[in-house]
């Protein structure tokens, strides 16, 4: 019974250190990404993974996705970008995991933009040599408003292009 009991124990243990790495990963995408350090980023990526973000296109394999990263606006002087993610719930299964999180989103490129949005990301993971990568990201926006006429009359359309 004891060793039942160990057993039991150790999976608990494991499953714990397999979510808390999860989110450690889909964490530090979301610093990576807010600090304009586009390697860093790309390498959270399983080699085959896709990336959805917005339906600005679906980009398959880490080195497309690196690519992809780099053509986002960086952060400079006068800028900002937060994507704080936030509600985690994740499924584990082995060697695979899904996970939703929902992002408050702010971005503030000086003179051009200043915007606060919210999206809802559906990602899948996987243990790829030993280490928990990012198999699937997608994130569906769901709103972006100018911050300074807020959320009512604000909106604005998705698919509008950010400025440099």
């Amino acid at each position: 019974m004891v060793v039942t009991e160990l057993l039991t124990l150790e999976q608990r243990i494991a499953r714990i250190e397999d979510e808390r790495a999860i989110v450690r990963l889909q964490t530090a995408y979301g610093y990576y990404v807010d600090k304009s350090q586009w390697d860093d980023a790309a390498d959270l990526f399983a080699r085959d993974a896709t990336l959805e973000i917005a339906a600005r296109g679906l980009y398959r394999g880490q080195e497309r996705i690196r690519a992809y990263l780099k053509c986002l606006p960086s952060l400079k002087e006068g800028s900002l970008f937060n994507h704080m993610q936030l509600q985690p719930l994740i499924t584990l299964d082995g060697d695979r995991a899904w996970g939703r999180w929902r992002a408050i989103m702010e971005v503030t490129i000086a003179g051009a933009v200043d915007m606060v949005g919210e999206a809802t990301y559906e990602n899948a993971y996987l243990r790829e040599d030993g280490v928990w990568k990012i198999a699937k990201l997608h994130c569906f926006v769901t709103h972006y408003a100018d911050r300074s006429r807020g959320l009512a009359q604000g909106a604005i359309p998705m698919g509008t292009e950010l400025p440099e």
